[in-house]
């Protein structure tokens, strides 16, 4: 499991002090409330900053970031990643998990056939839709995110077992 995870990206820089507009990538915007230390990532270290909330307008929470004083300094992180350190991440019920913790598991159905790997978490509304790529048959499916289809998820073995039965009914095979 990876050590920190995104919780948001920044979008641009707001004003002359260094102030910057993020796009939340969490559940919970209200998050950034509580978080003192966003970690930023450049090949592969992570480097601490002390965080201050700011506002929310809309769908946007603004912050400043420790060292980041002016527009320029805010600039520069346009487009740029902040993640939390698992230690502070939200913690999550039985049987939730990070999206970050699902991609790459191996979709395996009930009879022991391969689905390929989860390649993406589709988020449209009422339920989350997982997509599995089979890179040999050159097929992707589409399966929601259903206890009566999900068995079982197994992040440390790297499997997620589906019901045969079910992804029958419920699952959406495509091309690629």
């Amino acid at each position: 499991m990876k050590p920190y995870l995104a919780v948001g990206e920044v979008l641009k820089p707001q004003g002359i002090r260094g102030e910057i507009k993020v796009k939340p990538l969490t559940n919970d915007p209200m998050r950034f409330e509580d978080a003192s230390v966003l970690y930023l990532e450049d090949k592969g270290a992570y480097t601490p900053l002390q965080a201050r909330f700011v506002r929310f307008d809309g769908s946007a929470v603004y912050l400043l970031l420790e060292g980041i004083s002016d527009r320029n300094a805010a600039e520069a992180l346009r487009g740029r990643l902040l993640y939390v350190d698992r230690a502070h991440a939200v913690e999550l019920d039985e049987d939730e998990y990070f999206i970050v913790d699902l991609i790459g598991l191996e979709g395996v159905d009930s009879e022991g056939r391969s689905l390929g790997t989860l390649t993406e978490v589709m988020q449209p509304g009422g339920n989350d839709v997982y997509v599995f790529l089979d890179k040999a048959r050159r097929v992707e499916t589409l399966v929601p995110a259903l206890k009566s289809v999900v068995l079982s998820t197994d992040i440390e073995g790297g499997k997620m077992l589906l019901d045969a039965k079910r992804l029958q009914e419920v699952s959406v095979e495509n091309e690629v």
